[in-house]
């Protein structure tokens, strides 16, 4: 059994990842970042390949492996799980361990509860994960919506196998100040679809 078809299993890793992001922010995550960053945090190798990246040796450490069947189908993994994600989100609100605020955007935060709830788990992989989190939180946050979804395209596309190749220049910005504005190859600005992503 795949464990990201059990729903508490998801749950919690959104639980997990809410806490680290409001570590790392102090602010709640709209629903496209949480999904972007959960999958990355799944899936690390994807975005740290150079391999005398020090975040490299970190999850390395942490127990990562790109040679994992999990990497060997990433366009798929991201599209499952973006189809799951706002039933995900709507379960964590109605259990009462995230709430929702509307200030331009939809965004998720932890409650005390979840909050309380992400200091209990103490399993090795939630450890593995924490860790994965906040390197690409602290990796992608300042990134624009348009640069993020960007930089996503080309980490779910380059094969792995190709480690040493110069990465996209999303994954070198540190810019919180580029245009969220549609780009003219993508005028919806819009998450990638399947397709897309073959």
């Amino acid at each position: 059994m795949n464990p990201d078809d059990v729903a508490v299993f998801r749950h919690a890793r959104l639980v997990l990842l809410l806490a680290v992001a409001t570590e790392a922010t102090g602010d709640g995550v709209d629903a496209e970042r949480v999904g972007i960053y959960d999958f990355l945090a799944t899936h690390p190798l994807l975005l740290v390949r150079q391999g005398d990246d020090p975040d490299r040796l970190t999850l390395r450490l942490a127990g990562f492996d790109d040679r994992a069947v999990a990497y060997a189908s990433p366009a798929q993994r991201f599209v499952n799980g973006q189809l799951r994600l706002a039933r995900d989100l709507a379960d964590l609100v109605g259990q009462g361990l995230v709430s929702v605020t509307a200030t331009g955007r939809v965004r998720y935060r932890l409650t005390p509860e979840g909050a309380h709830m992400a200091s209990q788990f103490t399993a090795m992989y939630s450890q593995s994960y924490v860790t994965a989190a906040r390197i690409v939180i602290r990796r992608t946050r300042r990134l624009s919506g348009r640069r993020l979804r960007a930089g996503l395209r080309e980490w779910l596309t380059m094969p792995l196998d190709q480690p040493g190749r110069q990465p996209h220049p999303a994954y070198l910005l540190d810019d919180d100040h580029a245009s969220d504005a549609p780009s003219a190859s993508d005028p919806t600005g819009r998450i990638p679809s399947p397709k897309d992503a073959t």
